[in-house]
């Protein structure tokens, strides 16, 4: 696909790693090879195996993306790295001195709005306050504990945890999945909508089309 992301599909399944060489920062590069990996697995009918206005509008898709999306977190998961994360339907991360962390605060931004949404429709209470509010980063233990990721495994096992979870759900009735995400997440769908545009509107956040 390009020099930062790899697209694999075999037998219904779709495998799409980011490797910058560094430490997969979201450029502007990044986030368009990322883009087009989507597209393919539609295309194809394929799982996603994700391997972790651009940023928010691909979290938006994964979201509402009508095939399962298995995420697998290999270390740590910052900003819109965590964001993108949390748009998956099922997210494993690895076991190991990591931080997850919407950070923004932390570095003085005020959190997006649609930061907040996506944050809003995965964590626990407590968390969402202690995540948006206080950019406090999570060991994967507690971002398990607080609906950051469904399942944290020791790193050597990481790949094929994360195999096995997508395969499983190539089982699933592709187009009951579909219908049946789209019902759940229909209100988030809006709210995400609605504030990725108040994002791109306030001109205190610096964010580009």
């Amino acid at each position: 696909m390009g020099t930062l992301v790899r697209y694999q599909s075999e037998d219904g399944l779709a495998t799409v790693r980011m490797d910058d060489g560094k430490v997969n920062v979201m450029s502007s590069a990044m986030l368009g090879e990322i883009n087009a990996a989507p597209d393919r697995a539609e295309a194809e009918k394929a799982v996603v195996l994700r391997m972790v206005r651009s940023g928010f509008e691909l979290a938006e898709r994964i979201l509402t993306f009508p095939l399962p999306v298995v995420m697998a977190c290999g270390g740590h998961a910052v900003a819109m790295g965590l964001f993108l994360l949390l748009s998956g339907d099922y997210r494993l991360g690895a076991d190991g001195p990591y931080k997850l962390t919407a950070n923004e605060v932390a570095i003085g931004l005020t959190m997006p709005h649609a930061a907040i949404e996506i944050l809003r429709q995965r964590l626990a209470p407590a968390y969402f306050n202690r995540a948006v509010t206080l950019a406090e980063p999570f060991a994967p233990s507690d971002a398990l504990a607080g609906g950051l990721v469904d399942r944290v495994v020791p790193p050597g096992e990481l790949d094929q945890a994360a195999l096995a979870a997508a395969s499983a759900l190539t089982k699933l009735d592709l187009d009951a999945h579909a219908a049946s995400k789209l019902r759940a997440r229909q209100q988030t769908a809006v709210a995400l909508r609605a504030a990725i545009e108040a994002d791109y509107a306030s001109p205190f956040l610096g964010m580009k089309a």
